[in-house]
């Protein structure tokens, strides 16, 4: 009876190992890093630079960060698909198929811009989306975290109505300047070169690469005496949090 009691104890004992070895080898769950979904938008038809900047800021982000899916679309000189409605349209769907909590869309916006927003030109239709209109748009579509860059000329317009704990905002420039770069035929903006193609391929940490875009932009504008852009970021504390850094920052940038 003994020898029958001492088996039983060796065979429950060896299972407790065995099931102690294999969560202690097994790979983080997938909840442990935040899916991430891209979205990118040339939305200026009339110049290549903004749907070659789209496509290529894509990539990076999705190789940097592990983002998937990745949807890109832009206004061409002969295709003119994006619109506000559009717009709004595909981040209704895109939303829907996202865990609304816990993943993170994030949304990338390259366009000429104004103090009243960014340009959408489509073929002969020209429209503005505007902080307001983009604020709304993000909200109906009920994802929690997101992280929205805008290349545009006095971009930094959309910080106050967007960036907040759950938002990450990044801009080209600040509510009362003009970014650089916008010539036709060319693959990026200044800061889009800067940030997405340059200090995005080194680091997936996006304050980090905010900080040396902002540096890489500001010595390419003393060397043409141009007038500062002056790059601005704000919120993004969740974001943070989410993504294993520590606690966000405000606007920075002034």
């Amino acid at each position: 009876m003994d020898m029958v009691f001492s088996k039983l104890i060796k065979i429950v004992t060896a299972g407790i190992c065995a099931s102690v070895m294999f969560f202690a080898s097994a790979p983080f769950p997938a909840w442990a890093s935040p899916r991430v979904t891209v979205l990118a938008f040339g939305l200026f038809g009339a110049q290549s630079v903004f749907e070659s900047e789209a496509k290529g800021a894509a990539s990076i982000v999705a190789q940097r960060m592990g983002a998937d899916p990745v949807v890109v679309r832009a206004n061409t000189k002969t295709r003119g698909e994006v619109t506000i409605a559009s717009i709004g349209n595909i981040l209704q769907s895109t939303a829907e198929r996202m865990d609304r909590e816990s993943d993170v869309l994030f949304l990338i916006l390259t366009s000429h811009g104004s103090q009243d927003g960014v340009a959408v030109e489509a073929g002969r239709r020209s429209e503005v989306l505007s902080p307001v209109d983009l604020a709304h748009m993000l909200n109906r579509a009920g994802v929690r975290h997101r992280i929205v860059v805008i290349s545009a000329c006095y971009s930094g317009v959309f910080l106050r109505p967007l960036a907040n704990d759950d938002t990450l905002v990044i801009t080209a420039a600040d509510s009362n300047h003009s970014s650089f770069g916008c010539q036709d035929k060319v693959k990026w903006t200044y800061f889009g070169d800067a940030f997405f193609n340059t200090a995005l391929r080194h680091t997936a940490d996006l304050r980090q690469a905010f900080d040396e875009a902002r540096a890489i932009v500001r010595k390419r504008e003393l060397r043409y005496h141009l007038v500062p852009s002056n790059p601005q970021i704000a919120g993004g504390k969740n974001i943070d949090v989410l993504l294993g850094k520590e606690g966000g920052a405000e606007v920075t940038g002034h």
